[in-house]
């Protein structure tokens, strides 16, 4: 059955559009809890103001979203954390606990869900995308560091000093065999 969506709904469409569901789906909930009309063509003409009043509202939201990634865009989040000598965490930084240190830094609480990385299991300094908006994709800088170095890496970025960046195990390997002298022989 064609129905005309009246509201959102979640995984068929937004208001004003016109889609295809089951017929019982139409009868049994979308109709009588108003979320939709049968499509016939009286209400199709009248379906043109939700589009413009959903259009609307998506580019109001749009607008906020980008607001709020200039807004987040460079923040510097760092985590302490119990580490081998190889620089791989006993554990991980989550996504969840990226989320719950951005609102509390800035006030701005946002889905984990919307933070575009996997969990980080070893000490560095990583560029975190987060999916927010069409205009700009900002990157939260996240660093981790050993939790017995915690302290003195907020007490040289207090002060202002350069603070060296933890070292992630990749780089360290590469600055490693750089540092090697090749055989005589080759």
């Amino acid at each position: 059955m064609k129905v005309l969506l009246i509201a959102d709904v979640y995984k068929q469409g937004v208001a004003g559009e016109v889609v295809d569901v089951a017929d019982g789906y139409a009868r049994n909930y979308l109709i009588p809890k108003k979320l939709a009309v049968k499509a016939t063509p009286n209400e199709l003409k009248r379906s043109e103001k939700l589009r413009e009043t959903s259009a609307a509202r998506k580019a109001e939201l749009e607008n906020r979203l980008n607001d709020l990634a200039r807004q987040i865009d460079g923040v510097e989040l760092v985590f302490g954390r119990r580490a081998a000598n190889t620089g791989k965490l006993f554990g991980s930084v989550t996504t969840t606990e990226i989320a719950e240190a951005l609102n509390a830094k800035t006030g701005i609480d946002i889905n984990r869900r919307r933070i575009s990385q996997q969990a980080l299991r070893e000490v560095g300094t990583f560029m975190i995308p987060v999916r927010l908006g069409t205009e700009t994709s900002p990157m939260l800088k996240v660093v981790v560091v050993r939790e017995d170095e915690l302290k003195d890496y907020l007490a040289r970025q207090q002060s202002g000093e350069a603070a060296p960046a933890p070292v992630a195990e990749e780089e360290a390997v590469a600055v490693e065999a750089d540092s090697v002298p090749a055989p005589a022989g080759e």
